[in-house]
């Protein structure tokens, strides 16, 4: 087998476990994801070359440093050889990814870990190198972005998909399973908190690139449509705040809790379903870094998931008392002194994606055949998500309702939304899925047109080529189908 070479693009948190506050990386991922499961990829053989991408070169030896002290001192038989870009005595290098993903071939992955309104740039540059994308979520901000993304993808034939780690959680994924037994879907709501160092951790972006309802409610919106395929679409969302704690310990406005409101629509009879997705970086510190669970209703029988306590539970005179989840990454050596995590649905995401990639290149299998699978979030499958995230986001903006548009003839041309021809269609519908393809945005008439210029900074719901007017007039570009 031969192994995949992988840039990774970001170095913070979730790469290598490095944040440079004084509360430092956070409980549940104190030495990063993602350059934790290359090294062991690369023990195991299917990872080659491993390059790290920043914007800060002088960061680069205490980054270097952290992933030393945190993996290479920890974890016996783990190769952690990185390459950098930039350069240890560059200050500041905005383009420095563009330098690192020239260096890589034709069919090498890359892994993006970068602000929100970066992943869109980073990803189509990957594209137009032929190699790999596996973006952390939210995917992208806007359905705008989202089309450019799989444009370029339709264009190099690459896999592309969101790195959405609970879809590899045992019981997450039984539940998507279960639901389709339970009947057309009727209620879903979610619940997602961290405690407020992470506003310490996002400093540079909260309230500014991007909020907290991109950054959590995107795992729990993934999920559900993910649990209801093609038989279900969004078409409404409502969006609302909480405020206070975020702008005090920043200076700027800030949402501390963003709840969204969405009206689903079922295929087979029309009926309708609703859903809450909360989200929250203002809790206070508890037992586990991430207090977070769910309910679905379907209209013959309900599940409910408490994903932060799994039973396990311990304290210590350093940490005190905490609730455990090693089902996510297990970061405590084996007896051996070797990574014993590699069962852990935060490795299984991106070993699965390496792995499929990996697929690609040998000529195992192909694009269609890993979407038929459904496991992987494809990009080609994520629009909904992005609709109801972006939708939010105006919807906060302007302080009103917005429609998520449909159009029956979107998305036919070339492969972009049936991967090598294949259609993925639950029956429900027709033997298209173009009935779950968003097009575009409308602002319901009566809005507040002026926008409160409140989360993300724009004020005009990212500006994509509508007014937002009263007028119900479509954003994003999107008044017809697309291109």
């Amino acid at each position: 087998m031969e192994p995949i070479s992988v840039c990774i693009v970001g170095a913070g948190e979730y790469t290598v476990g490095y944040v440079p506050t004084a509360h430092g990386a956070a409980s549940d991922k104190p030495a990063g994801v993602v350059a934790l499961t290359c090294f062991e990829l690369r023990r195991q053989g299917l990872v080659d070359r491993i390059v790290l991408c920043d914007m800060y070169g002088r960061r680069m030896p205490e980054v270097r440093a952290t992933v030393q002290r945190k993996i290479a001192d920890v974890y016996d038989g783990l190769d952690t050889c990185l390459e950098c870009f930039p350069e240890d005595d560059v200050d500041q290098e905005a383009t420095a990814y563009l330098r690192a993903l020239d260096t890589m071939s034709p069919g090498d992955a890359v892994i993006i870990f970068v602000p929100d309104d970066l992943h869109a740039s980073v990803a189509v540059a990957a594209a137009e190198r032929r190699l790999h994308v596996l973006l952390a979520k939210p995917a992208v901000k806007t359905l705008d972005e989202h089309r450019q993304v799989l444009d370029a993808v339709a264009a190099t034939g690459v896999l592309a998909c969101v790195e959405f780690h609970k879809r590899w959680d045992i019981m997450y994924s039984d539940a998507r399973n279960r639901a389709r037994q339970l009947g057309p879907f009727s209620h879903f709501s979610a619940l997602m908190t961290q405690p407020k160092q992470q506003l310490d951790t996002f400093r540079l972006w909260a309230g500014l690139r991007s909020d907290i309802s991109y950054y959590l409610n995107s795992h729990h919106i993934d999920l559900h449509s993910w649990m209801v395929g093609r038989s279900s679409r969004p078409e409404r969302v409502v969006a609302m705040a909480a405020t206070g704690v975020a702008e005090q310990k920043l200076g700027r406005p800030c949402e501390d809790t963003i709840s969204l409101m969405v009206q689903w629509r079922n295929g087979a009879d029309g009926s309708y379903g609703t859903a809450l997705y909360t989200a929250s970086w203002v809790a206070a510190k508890g037992d586990c870094h991430t207090q977070q669970g769910f309910f679905y209703m379907g209209q013959k029988g309900e599940m409910r998931v408490d994903q932060a306590h799994r039973g396990y539970s311990g304290a210590s005179d350093t940490e005190g008392y905490a609730s455990y989840n090693p089902l996510y990454m297990r970061y405590t050596p084996d007896a051996n002194g070797r990574f014993a995590g590699q069962s852990g649905y935060g490795f299984m995401s991106i070993a699965a994606f390496l792995k499929a990639a990996g697929d690609l290149n040998r000529g195992v299998t192909s694009l269609g055949e890993l979407r038929r699978r459904g496991e992987l979030a494809m990009m080609v499958d994520s629009l909904p998500v992005t609709a109801i995230l972006h939708a939010g986001r105006l919807s906060l903006d302007k302080g009103a309702p917005v429609r998520i548009l449909y159009d029956g003839t979107a998305w036919r041309n070339a492969d972009r939304g049936k991967v090598d021809g294949v259609v993925t269609d639950d029956g429900d519908r027709s033997s298209s899925d173009d009935w779950t393809v968003p097009i575009g945005l409308e602002v319901e008439a009566g809005a507040d047109t002026s926008g409160n210029g409140d989360g993300d900074g724009d004020g005009d719901g990212d500006g994509d080529g509508g007014d937002g007017s009263a007028s119900g007039r479509a954003l994003d570009g999107a008044s017809g189908p697309c291109p």
